[in-house]
């Protein structure tokens, strides 16, 4: 028995039935031929070396391993940046004891949030706990070599830019900037808030036109590549025994508990087994301990296979995550601002930054909620650079009216619209069932921190380092939402 079943307190299944459906079956001609068992059937190990002795002596082939695992400790649901996060802490602390598997429909990440992002990593929130998770992501940055190299291959370089945020304030918002700063200052961030004088100094390329202040993150804050960020964890957890799995969870199989309160005796329904769709076309069940949502822009439809947001009482309240559409775009400015340029915050809520050293930067803005986009498809709408971006681009950096679009991406927010923060922790009903969803936009910057408290939950039953308790699913059945005022 693993580890993990026996912290949950839970044994697998040791059914020693014997049936054609579940162990072979035997074609019209009477030829039998091996299927691998249903989730959770049991096969003794004299079996197992019986079978695999039977192989040899007749000159047949050894059974290849099944590309689905009977049994799990944990099963993560996404293979992204947050699902490689949860499974890297997982084998960092039991790297034998605690079986992983990783299911990702897409090992292409055409869809992925993390992907399709701009890179950023940024200090400057308005809750400790974001803040907190931001500086651990960055100090893991700082040591991902550390971290993440395995032997025989190059050491990891997610390419980390340490060019800050500038967030820039008018009037009626700098007192409150200056709080903002005091707060990440106290907690360790290396933030200064600049006046107007000190920003026409340090960036003479701004129009400072109606802005009274601005924060600038001095260390730790910059962007990174998403891709080899994902890369370097994947390739880490495969060294480690992490099972990644080219397929989509269809579904997942329940059991009845039966228990007794109050004198009578009741039903419960358990998750016990998921069922995942492969590849090739073939589908596989997987039983697992612990189940844990990482599905991103798409983790309500993995929380709807539970029956949540479709059954009752507690059941009855679904996810508040949904995809929201934005874009991208990458323009040409021979003679924009130089390496010194930030990822800068305009109160519109237009950004942009340098990328590489040629003259190219990335921009966009997140629309209003009149404006927003449908998300049937990831097309790109230029007219809404032309009409929204550009303006705003161009007065706050007077250089940028010379500007060329190159090209442009579109990519999904995991969107929290009940108050656009993580929802992490355990699900009331399903004791096995762990959100790490919702994080709006800033999941690739704390999708490290949040992989490790996810471990915490689930090997030490509370969280250890960074407390995330103010982030659990119960705000959403209270309808207590817990904003985050620095959404970009």
């Amino acid at each position: 028995m693993s580890v993990l079943y026996r912290l949950l307190g839970r044994t697998v299944c040791n059914r020693r039935h014997q049936c054609v459906q579940c162990v072979r079956c035997v074609h019209s001609d009477g030829d039998k031929l091996d299927h691998q068992p249903p989730a959770g059937i049991y096969r003794s190990p004299l079996r197992i070396l019986k079978e695999e002795y039977d192989a040899v002596t007749s000159g047949k082939a050894l059974p290849e391993e099944s590309k689905v695992p009977r049994e799990v400790d944990v099963l993560v649901v996404g293979g992204g940046i947050m699902g490689s996060s949860v499974a890297f802490w997982l084998k960092q602390r039991h790297p034998k004891g605690i079986s992983v598997a990783v299911v990702e429909r897409d090992f292409s990440f055409t869809r992925a949030s993390s992907m399709l992002s701009v890179g950023g990593i940024r200090h400057q929130f308005t809750l400790p706990e974001n803040i907190r998770l931001s500086m651990f992501t960055a100090d893991f940055l700082r040591n991902i070599r550390e971290h993440l190299s395995v032997l025989d291959e190059d050491p990891p370089d997610v390419q980390f830019n340490h060019q800050g945020y500038l967030f820039l304030a008018k009037e009626d918002r700098a007192e409150r900037l200056a709080e903002l700063v005091a707060l990440q200052k106290e907690l360790g961030a290396k933030t200064e808030l600049l006046t107007t004088a000190k920003l026409q100094k340090k960036f003479p390329w701004l129009n400072l036109d109606g802005i009274e202040v601005g924060s600038y993150g001095l260390e730790g804050e910059g962007w990174f590549d998403p891709w080899l960020m994902v890369k370097a964890l994947k390739q880490k957890n495969l060294s480690l025994g992490v099972r990644y799995i080219e397929g989509e969870l269809t579904s997942f199989e329940f059991r009845d508990e039966t228990y007794v309160s109050g004198g009578s005796t009741h039903v419960r329904k358990e998750l016990d087994n998921a069922v995942i769709k492969c590849s090739d076309g073939q589908t596989y069940q997987s039983r697992f301990a612990v189940v844990v949502n990482c599905a991103g822009a798409w983790a309500a439809e993995v929380a709807r296979k539970a029956m949540i947001g479709t059954g009752s009482a507690e059941l009855s309240i679904p996810l508040p995550v949904e995809p929201r559409k934005r874009y991208v775009y990458v323009v040409h400015c021979s003679d924009g601002p130089g390496l010194d340029m930030p990822l800068v915050i305009d109160p519109t809520g237009c950004y942009s930054r340098r990328e590489g050293l040629g003259g190219h930067y990335l921009c966009g803005r997140s629309p209003l909620p009149e404006e927003e986009p449908p998300i049937d498809d990831l097309d790109v709408d230029y007219d809404f650079f032309t009409n929204k971006v550009w303006p705003h681009l161009a007065h706050r950096i007077p250089k940028f009216e010379n500007l060329k679009v190159k090209s442009a991406w579109a990519g999904y927010y995991d969107y929290n619209f009940l108050d656009q923060n993580l929802i992490v922790g355990i699900h009331p009903y399903h004791r096995n069932f762990i959100f790490a969803n919702g994080l709006s936009g800033h999941g690739l910057q704390h999708s490290i921190g949040v992989g490790r408290a996810v471990m915490e939950l689930i090997v030490d039953s509370k969280f250890r380092t960074i407390d995330l308790s103010r982030f659990s699913f119960d705000r959403v059945i209270l309808d207590e939402p817990l904003f985050e005022e620095c959404i970009v």
